[in-house]
């Protein structure tokens, strides 16, 4: 069996991007999804920080981010107001982090640390670029069974402190993310009550 492949996205590559987020995300509404357009968009703004995880021909796994500054003291946004046109139109080369707009692994190949890989080649372009860090609006797919008796902020602080498991933010706290709060509003996705959290790597080898 030929090892899996890791390379930044190209355009033919869009269709199948397309595929892969509307069949791992099937409760967003599709309109906060990146679709067909939008990779286009990104291979020719930041292909740099998009990438694909292949089996062979097959695309199984995608990661992308964009650069671009973030105020602390405003953490408050949006997926589609904080990244701009197709997810990747806010990207600013002289940004100070590389903000993660979409990771996902297709079902079948889980558990093969590609979710790891995709995150790894995040780290190396934070750390090639010297960059402050990630952020990222983590997926809390398991509030959706806790939220008529918790708050969004209640379950992700339990998830943070290991009371609970959540297949998407423990994922990304075993990646050396932290939470730094919950954000209102910010995907479509009614399942969810459209809350996510606010998880961020910082990157230890940054120069100033």
């Amino acid at each position: 069996m030929p090892p899996l492949r890791y390379v930044n996205l190209t355009p033919e590559f869009a269709p199948k991007c397309e595929a892969l987020e509307l069949l791992s995300f099937p409760d967003t509404e599709p309109a906060d999804l990146i679709d067909e357009e939008g990779f286009r968009a990104y291979a020719k703004i930041f292909p740099e920080g998009f990438f694909l995880c292949l089996d062979g021909e097959r695309l199984v796994g995608q990661g992308a981010g964009i650069f671009l500054d973030f105020d602390f003291d405003h953490p408050q946004h949006s997926i589609a107001e904080i990244t701009g046109e197709h997810q990747c139109g806010n990207h600013d080369p002289d940004g100070d982090w590389y903000y993660g707009t979409d990771i996902v692994v297709s079902a079948d190949y889980r558990r093969r640390g590609i979710g790891k890989c995709l995150y790894e080649l995040r780290k190396d372009v934070v750390r090639r670029y010297n960059k402050k860090g990630i952020i990222a609006g983590g997926h809390i797919v398991g509030f959706a069974d806790h939220k008529h008796h918790m708050s969004a902020a209640e379950y992700v602080d339990k998830v943070s402190k290991r009371e609970l498991y959540d297949a998407t933010l423990t994922f990304q706290l075993d990646n050396g993310f932290e939470v730094r709060g919950v954000l209102a509003d910010y995907l479509d996705e009614p399942a969810l009550d459209n809350w996510a959290a606010l998880i961020v790597w910082e990157n230890s080898d940054h120069r100033s």
